[in-house]
């Protein structure tokens, strides 16, 4: 009986939203300026810069990486750093908390 009870909680753990993906969204929309996209549209695992669906090209990823410094506090330092933190939505809640941490 206790595992199915773990189980269970893992399942409703797994459904709670991350609210740093949320913000992370609703940072990516407004400061991109991304009209007719909601934040629900951004899956996490999808490709940011260079998608086919979004047309984000290096000029967003500056205003991003600029906005992310400002609402986070966190320093990307490199062009390689942003292209790995600026890969997914994934990775830049990875890199965020990461960074903060430090």
């Amino acid at each position: 009986m206790l595992g199915v009870e773990r189980s269970t909680k893992a399942v409703l753990l797994s459904r709670v939203p991350d609210p740093l993906v949320s913000r992370l969204k609703n940072l990516i929309v407004t400061t991109l300026k991304l009209d007719g996209v909601s934040p629900d549209d951004i899956p996490d695992d999808e490709i940011l810069i260079g998608s086919p669906r979004f047309g984000l090209d290096s000029v967003d990823a500056l205003e991003l990486v600029l906005a992310l410094e400002k609402e986070f506090g966190v320093k990307i330092g490199s062009s390689e750093e942003s292209r790995q933190a600026l890969t997914s939505v994934n990775t830049l809640v990875a890199f965020i908390r990461e960074h903060q941490a430090k």
